[in-house]
């Protein structure tokens, strides 16, 4: 079985494992997300940080949402700084991908002493 864009997920993981180890647990996401485009540029990544996605309802825009970061227009990184990843986690991911039309994104928590890293693929 082949994974959606697994070697592109791989370097995304080992980035954050870097992050994870250089600055620890404990800051918010903005934090964390600014190393984790540095890392990801380190290793000739593009990235896009709060990349806007317009949200539509009926053929109608109903409003604009964020994402964390979008790693080679192909992978959405959904930051996060809590206690434990849980199935609330998750439903955002899965509508930033409904809502761009990709296939794989990564919940990634850096506030655990051990990282905490989900994959969420939307499937046809």
């Amino acid at each position: 079985m082949t994974l959606i864009h697994g070697e592109l997920s791989e370097q995304i993981l080992g980035c954050c494992v870097r992050v994870h180890r250089q600055l620890g647990l404990g800051f918010r996401e903005k934090i964390s997300g600014e190393a984790l485009g540095l890392e990801l540029a380190k290793v000739g990544l593009n990235y896009e940080r709060q990349k806007a996605i317009v949200i539509n309802y009926d053929e109608k825009s109903v409003g604009e949402h964020r994402l964390d970061l979008l790693v080679k227009s192909k992978v959405v990184v959904e930051l996060k700084a809590c206690s434990a990843i849980g199935g609330g986690y998750l439903a955002p991911a899965r509508s930033d991908l409904k809502a761009t039309g990709l296939q794989l994104a990564r919940v990634v928590n850096f506030a655990r002493p051990t990282l905490d890293i989900k994959r969420v693929v939307l499937t046809n």
